[in-house]
């Protein structure tokens, strides 16, 4: 399966501007990245962004950088512009898609949002975290996953709510939102328009399963760290400094 990792950044950060940049140990945020998706070792990596800034950045730092319009709405949008500028001739196969803020995930868990791709009834495959802090299940920042088990370790999705589901006693999921993609899943998805249920919980994913296509979910054992506020960059500059 040969496979194409897209590391979507934009500048235009509302809690964090200039967020790509932010300096990590010495090396922009991006970078971290990009470090830790070459060490899954699964395929090439690429920075798609809409900042020259952000693809000089990352150029310097041995690694390959797109450019892409400034208008997408989405990451997906994004990842698909990149695509199709990287690879015209449809060789590649699979997408990952990962976002660019988080620079201390361990190369083990993208590789495991892959995995769901064994299946060739899968779609896109994504990642879950049971929820172990009693006030994440209730949050509507945490976005949960409301599957169906297929194994020990993977869940076939049925939806994703902010709401605290599925009801009753048992496991929750966290939903870790890194996307691997068939290539003909994502062409089908960009060319849809937004779905209802997308709109109402404001869920990219739910567009995906109202047009039909199949997610499972592989469960990993931590949600990595995302850097949305200036909190939790200084957690990251922690970790990484071994602070």
């Amino acid at each position: 399966m040969s496979v194409l990792i897209l590391i979507p950044a934009r500048m235009a950060s509302t809690r964090l501007p200039g967020k790509p940049l932010a300096d990590i140990a010495g090396r922009p945020m991006i970078v971290h990245v990009a470090n830790r998706a070459r060490q899954s070792g699964l395929g090439r990596v690429v920075v798609a962004t809409d900042s020259p800034e952000v693809a000089d950045a990352a150029r310097a730092h041995g690694h390959e950088a797109v450019m892409t319009d400034t208008k997408h709405q989405s990451g997906s949008d994004r990842v698909f512009e990149a695509l199709q500028t990287l690879d015209p001739e449809g060789k590649i196969e699979s997408i990952i898609n990962l976002q660019g803020d988080l620079p201390t995930i361990d190369p083990a868990v993208i590789q495991a949002a892959l995995a769901p791709l064994d299946d060739p009834a899968v779609d896109i495959g994504t990642l879950g975290v049971e929820i172990v802090d009693e006030e994440e299940k209730t949050t509507s920042s945490v976005v949960k996953i409301v599957g169906s088990p297929v194994s020990s370790t993977r869940l076939r999705a049925l939806y994703f709510t902010r709401a605290t589901a599925p009801w009753g006693e048992g496991p929750l999921y966290h939903h870790v939102g890194i996307y691997a993609w068939r290539r003909a899943a994502l062409e089908r998805f960009v060319s849809l328009g937004q779905s209802v249920l997308e709109k109402r919980e404001s869920l990219e994913q739910l567009r995906a399963l109202e047009a039909g296509m199949r997610i499972d979910a592989e469960i990993v054992n931590s949600v990595p760290l995302g850097v949305d506020t200036p909190q939790d960059l200084e957690r990251a500059r922690a970790l990484i400094e071994g602070r």
